[in-house]
């Protein structure tokens, strides 16, 4: 099909970007890497009266370290993204997650920024920036603000940044030494995940001493699994202490039924995906 009429503007800075989209009010959109929004153009599913282009604005593709975070930006692509050394040092399981975002094309093209601000349920990323503790920063018309990703992330392809407002990098604490995993199942290649589970584990001493789990898929937003990383923290690194915890995994989820699967199928998915994903981070 053919995207219905709408104004286009490739604005130069984030100062640019943000006054495009005050202008072009509720309706105005942004394009980063267009692996979603394309589409949703194309089938008329998005309507927009100013697409916002970012692909000019300088330095939004840029990764570096702060010292207590990786700071990724927004523009990164998914290929920049899990071929950087420094992720792949203190943020492997954004690495992890990101080889398994649909195909080398997308992932030449889709950006690291647009699949987070997306904010669909079923997609990899915001599981792990959940399971990270990451931070969003976005700016706006009245100039930058930090938001946790407990709080990013709203509803249903839904985020808490306002219309006129976009997603400018996300800062990411390291995680240098923990060992990290992102498990998910898909009914065929490059299809969204059924159900994933990203994981991350630190161990001393033959104990877990803390873990952070998040699931994909199971819910109208990503959920970490608290029931999963209490049964975890301080508890032996053993084979019985992953299966008591993994059976937690669907505690407080919501998923949802559907052509491709049922709410009790993945229900018993993020049991079983949440066991393997431990296995691995954990090193057993």
């Amino acid at each position: 099909m053919i995207p219905a009429a709408f104004e286009y503007t490739r604005p130069s800075s984030v100062d640019g970007a943000v006054q495009a989209l005050a202008e072009g009010g509720e309706d105005a959109k942004i394009l980063a890497g267009g692996q979603s929004l394309i589409p949703m153009l194309r089938l008329r599913f998005a309507a927009p009266s100013v697409l916002v282009d970012l692909g000019g604005v300088g330095g939004m593709r840029d990764i570096h370290d702060d010292g207590e975070h990786i700071v990724v930006g927004a523009m990164a692509t998914h290929h920049d993204v899990m071929s950087n050394q420094l992720i792949r040092e203190h943020a492997p399981l954004i690495a992890q997650a990101t080889a398994t975002v649909a195909d080398r094309q997308v992932r030449h093209l889709g950006t690291f920024g647009g699949s987070l601000a997306h904010a669909d349920p079923a997609g990899d990323l915001p599981g792990v920036a959940s399971a990270l503790d990451a931070t969003f920063e976005v700016a706006g018309p009245s100039g930058r603000r930090m938001v946790s990703a407990s709080e990013f992330f709203v509803d249903y392809l839904t985020t808490a940044m306002e219309p006129d407002e976009l997603l400018v990098a996300v800062h990411i604490p390291k995680l240098t030494g923990w060992g990290t995993h992102y498990e998910k199942f898909n009914r065929v290649a490059q299809a969204w995940a059924l159900v994933g589970v990203a994981a991350a584990v630190r161990r001393s001493n033959g104990t877990i001493t803390e873990a952070r789990v998040a699931l994909t898929n199971m819910g109208t937003t990503p959920v970490r699994a608290h029931g999963v990383e209490e049964a975890l923290a301080d508890a032996p690194a053993d084979e019985g202490t992953l299966r008591d915890a993994a059976a937690r995994a669907a505690e407080g989820t919501s998923p949802t039924s559907d052509l491709s699967a049922s709410a009790d199928y993945r229900a018993h998915l993020a049991t079983v995906l949440t066991r393997r994903a431990l296995h691995a981070a954990g090193g057993l």
